[in-house]
């Protein structure tokens, strides 16, 4: 079944700094799982493993959308940000989003940090409007952020979905993910009563996770998870 073309139908939620699409998958019904990839330009791991297990699949769970990528300008410039240079995962309209520029590492196992923008406001950047206008759209029970490579299921609140994540992909579960993340997508939906796990995929190649994860997410997709068992 596995297919060369991404095949599924996506409909434009609005478009990026530079112009570009930035596409979803809708559900077709009540949506209780809303998975969004490609936030972080540098993690386009996310992007790419969410695209081989929709090229796997004949079709989707119909309470499930997908945002296959949040941030086409970072992916296409391979950049964490934007291309105003911003990091989209602190630039949500939070209570403690900060003005100051924040920090990020070069390499995930090293300290060398290096400044990032958070932007001109909170939820100043177009892409940012666009993921917060999607989400309060599809009004999802559960929120799936796919990042990298720390290799890890966070989910403050230890849920079945989480601890489901954490048996399959035998990733160890946490409640945090040990720092601080003012303006993230986490945060915001934290403040507006959103569930939200983030699936930090381990730091291995696109080949790897291809056989270690995406397995997983062909099983989410096809609805065989505590994601759409409600």
């Amino acid at each position: 079944m596995k297919q060369s073309r991404l095949n599924h139908r996506f409909e434009t939620l609005g478009h990026s700094v530079l112009g570009a699409p930035i596409t979803w998958i809708p559900a077709k019904e009540d949506c209780e799982l809303l998975v969004i990839a490609g936030i972080h330009g540098e993690e386009p791991e996310t992007t790419i493993s969410v695209s081989r297990a929709l090229r796997s699949l004949p079709g989707l769970h119909d309470s499930i959308g997908i945002i296959l990528c949040a941030n086409p300008d970072g992916l296409a410039l391979g950049t964490r940000g934007n291309a105003h240079g911003v990091d989209l995962n602190r630039n949500f309209p939070t209570a403690n989003w900060q003005e100051h520029p924040t920090t990020c590492r070069w390499h995930y196992d090293e300290n060398l940090a290096i400044p990032i923008l958070t932007g001109s406001g909170p939820g100043s950047e177009p892409e940012t409007k666009i993921l917060v206008n999607a989400i309060q759209r599809s009004k999802p029970f559960v929120i799936l952020s796919l990042h990298g490579p720390l290799g890890c299921i966070d989910d403050p609140v230890l849920s079945k979905e989480g601890r489901w994540l954490e048996k399959v992909t035998g990733l160890p579960l946490v409640a945090d993910i040990g720092y601080s993340t003012p303006g993230s997508m986490g945060t915001w939906a934290d403040e507006n009563g959103i569930d939200i796990i983030t699936w930090e995929f381990p730091c291995h190649s696109i080949e790897q996770l291809s056989r270690s994860q995406v397995p997983v997410l062909m099983e989410i997709f096809r609805g065989n998870s505590p994601f759409t068992s409600r």
